[in-house]
C-alpha cells in the first residue's frame, strides 16, 4: 500500500521513541499525569509542566504546550479510600494553559495517591 506522510516536525529521543514537537496528531493523548495528591510530585508525565495543589482533593495542572482549545476530553482517577473520579471545577477550571479539577469520591473531595489525569483532543 503506497501512502503519504505529512508531518511539521517528528523527533525522536535517546530511547527511539517518536514524537511531535507540536503535539498535532488527533485522538491521541495531548497531556497526561501521574502524580501523589498529597503533595503534587510528579511521578510521570507527558506535556505536563506542573501540577498545584490547591487544597485537599483540589489541583491545578498546568500544560507544557497549550490545547488548540478548551473543548478537550478529561479522564482520570485517583486511588485510595475510597477509590475517586476527576472532576473539573466548573468556573474557569478548563482553559488551554491549565486544568483545575477535584479528586471526588461519594464522601467528598480527596488526596490519592496516585492521581491519574489524561487529556485527549483535537
Amino acid at each position: 500500500m503506497a501512502g503519504t506522510i505529512v508531518a511539521n516536525t517528528i523527533n525522536t529521543d535517546t530511547a527511539g521513541a517518536v514524537f511531535t514537537t507540536n503535539n498535532a496528531m488527533t485522538g491521541i493523548a495531548k497531556a497526561w499525569v501521574n502524580f501523589v495528591g498529597s503533595t503534587a510530585a510528579i511521578n510521570n508525565s507527558f506535556n505536563v509542566s506542573s501540577v498545584t495543589r490547591n487544597s485537599s482533593g483540589n489541583y491545578t495542572m498546568n500544560f507544557t504546550t497549550a490545547m488548540p482549545n478548551a473543548n478537550y476530553v478529561i479522564s482520570g482517577t485517583s486511588l485510595g479510600a475510597p477509590q475517586a473520579w476527576i472532576m473539573p471545577v466548573s468556573t474557569g477550571g478548563i482553559t488551554t494553559t491549565s486544568l483545575n479539577f477535584y479528586s471526588v469520591t461519594y464522601v467528598g473531595v480527596t488526596d490519592g495517591n496516585p492521581v491519574t489525569v489524561v487529556i485527549h483532543g483535537s
